[in-house]
């Protein structure tokens, strides 16, 4: 099996994807893309799969009917610089290996995220863990950002008058905010980044993880841009469907009433409209 080079992915090496004010995602080392998924999909499933008489069309049926070990077989290695809060909900995604950068060795930089006016919301009222849709108003947005930046500036001032005063680095940083900026070195698969992508690129997520899991996709986009093709189709864009939802279907395709009520219907509902 010949090592894979990816022309597009040459090119983005250490190319730092700007992230939020101060994070970023930079691609440091590859192994293989859409080349080595057609391989190892060959050798796993024998001459059989040579009536696919194409890259593309191998791919798309290996995603199309959940076959992932192939996928497994791309490898990226990323450093990532995000908020800690950020970081706390990235590292639910365990099928990685990670390095990150430690207070109890290193002094933490001065770095904190500051939200854009635009993200600052009120708490939804229907998403326990969401943000209201309207506006809020500009005397109160500045209030927040003031608010934020008064009190992370007493946190990194008491911080480094700890340090100053020779107080070991793991008990300084205790009082550090979660809008303090992290940084690590992330490697995991193609077929766990794609679940990464899914659910961290997905409206529902916090906004700002939004935007490393979309920096995050067009590096894996460069990389593997036929698996990434046939990953838009068929699961971002692509809809699953319960044994109870596939009947609703065959009743409203039959001119029947939809059987579905309450929760399910507007989950089904909503599955059709988006």
């Amino acid at each position: 099996m010949a090592h894979c080079i990816v022309p597009a992915a040459e090119q983005i090496l250490d190319q730092e994807f700007k992230v939020l004010d101060h994070g970023f995602v930079r691609l440091v080392d590859y192994m293989g893309g859409d080349a080595r998924i057609v391989q190892t999909a060959r050798v796993s499933y024998g001459e059989g799969t040579k009536t696919v008489r194409e890259d593309a069309g191998l791919i798309d049926y290996l995603m199309r009917h959940q076959h992932t070990s192939p996928f497994e077989h791309v490898v990226l290695e990323l450093h990532c610089k995000m908020p800690i809060f950020v970081a706390r909900q990235w590292i639910r995604h365990r099928t990685a290996r990670l390095n990150e950068i430690s207070g109890r060795y290193s002094v933490m930089k001065d770095e904190f995220y500051i939200p854009a006016p635009a993200q600052i919301s009120l708490q939804s009222t229907d998403n326990k863990q969401g943000r209201a849709k309207e506006e809020v108003p500009p005397e109160l947005q500045q209030k927040v950002i003031d608010l934020l930046r008064r009190d992370q500036g007493t946190a990194y001032a008491s911080y480094n008058e700890l340090i100053e005063n020779g107080i070991a680095r793991e008990l300084a940083r205790i009082n550090l905010p979660l809008s303090m900026y992290t940084q690590w070195y992330w490697q995991m698969d193609l077929h766990n980044l794609f679940h990464f992508i899914k659910l961290r690129a997905d409206s529902h997520a916090q906004w700002e993880i939004q935007q490393y899991a979309r920096a995050i996709a067009e590096i894996a986009k460069a990389i593997a841009p036929l698996a990434f093709e046939s990953f838009e189709r068929h699961v971002l864009n692509g809809k699953r469907f319960s044994s109870d939802e596939i009947a609703a279907v065959k009743e409203l395709i039959a001119g029947n009433p939809n059987p579905l009520t309450g929760k399910r219907l507007s989950e089904f509902e909503a599955k059709l409209s988006s």
